[in-house]
């Protein structure tokens, strides 16, 4: 069975006044909560009894929204290979399917990355400038399958970006996997390796739509796959060198540059999209969370939206890190117990960018505050790990949303699968973020109109007390009631009725 099929549709009623015909709008309301609900389809409540009150304005519109989803890892696909066959086909069911979540904006690495079962190059013959011998072959036993079943389950598609921690060895000036920098003369040729790549991948009938210039440019510490760009230095690759060959080659794919934690996203939009020149092959942004467990660092999204008003700004990495998995606790996920890599180092001056955090929280606080800050798409890590948090060739566990048990054939579909499908399932890709009034300081939310029409809410209560809240649009309101700790997604059908009627 499918995951979703069990789940009941609720229809309810919201009473639109006009005069004293009241007539009906159509709409869905479902929750996840610490209390067990998932997904759960809720009635709605009189609105007389609201403490709290959102307005949506659809007149109100924003970014366009470029999709949701999670990233395919030779990790996630190598423990997809051990599952049996009918729970690898439950789990991509449940991400891809139209039951599921309904992936839209994926994500994959360029050679291999901590989460791969070791180091790997697709060009691992030293000084082959020309890339003769470039394979992907290192890919056709788990990646491209797992890409391929995924796209084949997928009714609408998806969009994938794609991200290299480095460089062959051979390229840079240590010769190393960790750290170290492209060596000049090697510029163009790492720049063909992209073309060759996005190439040898619609060859297995995946198209690339984006790639990120480089995972990480600031480093990991050499603690795993790295190399490193400064802001001009990956403006003068991308101007001179990358951005040329691609299109050179006929390649549409969007480039997307930094790729790293928000904290320093102002010195690089200032080198990106210092001119018209600089800017020329940069389609957007690519960020990760990491800088801190809840901070969404808001004035430095604004600020890169603000210097590039009508490129991407898409959060590509995100995950519970330094951590291993709990395993069928859906509790643990709801509670104040998780910590971050910057848990045990993090200086005094920055300690309160990492104190202890509920994942749940994390999750849709991150998502709820990007998209209110011009992000356009939002991307998780992992889409399966094992029980460990890996596998991962540097033993640097981190949690997924599903766990696997690949020993037991068995699959643990954590609170934060349907976190993340409270938002990806409902809004799709062309969607606009419109506006929204919230008189509960305690309640966090985000809005968008869908390219049907339809009008998604999401909201998450924090909090330990059920609220009750008055949802209106124009003269049409009724009342929600959301449960304490719970992420609630709304789905107004038929918004068109409600303006028509009430102007």
């Amino acid at each position: 069975m499918k995951l979703g099929n069990y789940l009941p549709t609720v229809m309810v009623l919201l009473m639109i006044s006009c005069g004293d015909e009241k007539l009906p709008l159509q709409a869905e309301v479902f929750e996840t909560a610490a209390n067990g609900n998932k997904q759960q389809p809720i009635a709605l409540v009189s609105p007389n009894q609201a403490n709290s009150s959102i307005k949506i304005f659809p007149e109100k519109k924003y970014q366009a929204i470029t999709g949701f989803g999670g990233s395919f890892t030779e990790a996630s696909a190598h423990l997809l290979n051990k599952m049996g066959k009918e729970n690898r086909e439950k789990i991509l069911q449940a991400y891809f399917g139209e039951d599921g979540a309904r992936y839209s904006l994926t994500r994959t690495h360029i050679n291999s990355c901590d989460f791969s079962l070791g180091n790997y190059s697709y060009a691992d013959v030293p000084n082959d400038v020309n890339l003769e011998h470039f394979s992907i072959a290192e890919d056709k036993d788990d990646l491209i399958p797992m890409i391929q079943e995924a796209m084949d389950i997928s009714k609408e598609g998806f969009k994938i970006i794609a991200s290299p921690w480095t460089a062959p060895p051979w390229m840079k000036d240590n010769n190393d996997w960790r750290g170290g920098k492209l060596l000049p003369e090697f510029r163009d040729t790492w720049a063909l390796f992209f073309s060759k790549y996005v190439e040898a991948y619609a060859r297995e009938g995946i198209p690339i739509w984006g790639i990120t210039v480089e995972n990480e440019p600031l480093g990991n510490d050499n603690n795993w796959e790295s190399m490193h760009f400064s802001p001009e230095e990956m403006t003068d690759f991308v101007q001179n060198h990358l951005g040329p060959r691609l299109k050179n080659d006929g390649h549409q794919v969007k480039i997307l540059g930094y790729d790293q934690n928000r904290e320093h996203l102002d010195e690089w939009v200032d080198g990106m999209y210092k001119n018209e020149s600089t800017s020329e092959y940069f389609d957007g942004t690519a960020i990760h969370w990491y800088a801190s467990t809840y901070e969404v660092f808001p004035d430095a999204l604004q600020y890169a939206h603000q210097k590039a008003p009508d490129k991407y700004l898409i959060q590509t990495e995100a995950c519970v890190d330094a951590e291993v998995p709990k395993w069928k606790d859906d509790a643990w996920y709801w509670s104040k117990e998780a910590t971050d890599w910057g848990w045990d180092w993090a200086p005094e001056s920055e300690k309160h960018l990492h104190p202890k955090y509920v994942p749940v929280f994390r999750y849709a606080r991150d998502i709820i505050g990007c998209l209110n800050n011009w992000v356009d798409g939002w991307v998780d890590w992992n889409m399966v790990l094992d029980r460990q948090g890996g596998p991962n060739w540097f033993k640097n566990w981190c949690v997924a949303p599903v766990i696997v048990d690949p020993d037991m054939d068995e699959v643990y579909f954590t609170p934060l699968y349907h976190t993340l499908a409270h938002f990806s399932k409902y809004i799709r890709p062309g969607a606009f973020r419109i506006g929204f009034e919230n008189t509960d300081d305690s309640l966090l939310v985000t809005a968008a109109q869908n390219p049907d029409g339809s009008i998604v809410a999401v909201v998450l209560n924090q909090g330990t007390e059920e609220k009750n809240i008055e949802l209106s649009m124009g003269e049409a309101s009724n009342g929600i009631k959301i449960s304490p700790q719970a992420v609630q997604t709304w789905v107004i059908k038929d918004p068109s009725r409600t303006i028509q009627n009430t102007n």
